[in-house]
C-alpha cells in the first residue's frame, strides 16, 4: 500500500510554512457575476466563497492594505482570443460591457483599488499587477477568488514566482468542482502557498508586532 500523500510530501521536504510578513495586500480573483452564476461559469462552493470574502475585504480595507481585483475581459470582436478561450470558448462572452464580467456588488472595488483585466488564467500574466504590488512594497499576498483549480491556482503560482508570499484563504476560494478545489488546495499548500481558513489569518495578523 502506498504511503499517505501527506507523509510523502513531508518526507521529501515539501509544505514548509511561509508565514505572514508585512506589508500585506489582497488579491480577489475573478469574483464576477458570471462565476457567481451556476448557469454560466459558477457552481460548487463559489457562492459561499463570495459571501465569506466580504469579511476579508472589509478587514483589508480597515487595515489599509492594497487591494486588487481581477476580471476576465476579452475584446468585443474576439480579436484577442487565445488558447485559453480556444479551450473554453464561452469565456469570450466576458467582454468589458458584459454583465457576466462585472465584479459582484458585495465585493465591488472602491476608488484606489486596482482592477486587473486579463485574458489568461493568471492575474499576473501580461498585466501590471506585479509591478503595482512591488511599488507598494508588498511581501505577502492574501488570495481569495475563483476558481480554485484554475485562475486562483495560476495566480498563486505566478505570485510565488514574482517573489510574493501567497496566503490562500481556504473558505474564501471556490470552485465548480469540490474535488478539484480540494486537490488544488492540497497541491498549493505543499508547493506554492500557505493555505488557511480566514480565522487563522486573523489570528496570524493579531500576532504581528504593532509596527507591522
Amino acid at each position: 500500500m502506498s504511503a499517505p500523500a501527506d507523509d510523502v510530501f513531508a518526507r521529501q521536504g515539501f509544505g514548509a510554512a511561509l508565514g505572514v510578513v508585512p506589508p500585506i495586500a489582497l488579491l480577489l480573483v475573478d469574483f464576477v457575476e458570471g462565476f457567481a452564476d451556476p448557469e454560466q461559469f459558477g457552481g460548487g462552493n463559489i457562492a459561499a466563497a463570495i459571501d465569506r470574502s466580504t469579511l476579508l475585504l472589509q478587514t483589508a480595507r480597515r487595515l489599509g492594505w492594497p487591494v486588487a481585483h481581477s476580471r476576465i475581459v476579452f475584446a468585443d470582436d474576439g480579436a484577442d482570443a487565445n488558447i485559453f478561450s480556444l479551450k473554453a470558448p464561452t469565456l469570450l462572452r466576458l467582454t468589458e460591457a458584459s454583465a457576466a464580467s462585472a465584479i459582484v456588488p458585495t465585493l465591488a472595488p472602491l476608488q484606489g483599488e486596482h482592477i486587473v483585466r486579463k485574458t489568461q488564467p493568471s492575474a499576473f500574466f501580461g498585466t501590471n499587477l506585479a509591478p503595482w504590488l512591488t511599488q507598494k512594497g508588498v511581501r505577502t499576498l492574501v488570495v481569495a477568488g475563483c476558481v480554485t483549480s484554475g485562475c486562483v491556482r495560476a495566480s498563486v503560482v505566478d505570485a510565488m514566482c514574482h517573489g510574493f508570499r501567497p496566503m490562500v484563504i481556504r473558505d474564501c476560494v471556490g470552485d465548480r468542482s469540490i474535488d478539484a478545489h480540494d486537490a488544488s488546495l492540497f497541491d498549493m499548500s505543499k508547493k506554492y502557498a500557505d493555505v488557511m481558513p480566514l480565522e487563522a489569518l486573523f489570528a496570524a495578523l493579531s500576532a504581528l508586532p504593532e509596527s507591522g
